[in-house]
């Protein structure tokens, strides 16, 4: 399922996740890190994959267009978990 979101939103939700976040998804879905990294925006392909994020120039950094949502459902669920520990 493809969702649509702004760059700027994508950012934001990456820079909330708790240190070690990212190793943790990566290592749920037996990916590299730097693969998580560039689905939020990096760009590092020396280290990472291209993950079906599809960029477009416009307001708020521009629209960001995820082919699968699965790292991004994940990374909502730990900042919800966060909320809730709260």
């Amino acid at each position: 399922m493809t969702k649509t979101i702004t760059f700027n939103d994508l950012r934001r939700i990456k820079d909330s996740l708790p240190d070690g976040s990212i190793r943790q998804i990566a290592d749920k879905l037996n990916i590299t890190a730097q693969t998580v990294r560039n689905y939020f925006g990096g760009s590092n392909y020396e280290f990472g994959k291209n993950c079906g994020v599809h960029i477009e120039p416009g307001p708020d950094g521009g629209i960001v267009v995820l082919d699968d949502t699965t790292i991004y459902d994940m990374a909502v669920e730990i900042l919800e978990g966060m909320k809730e520990e709260a």
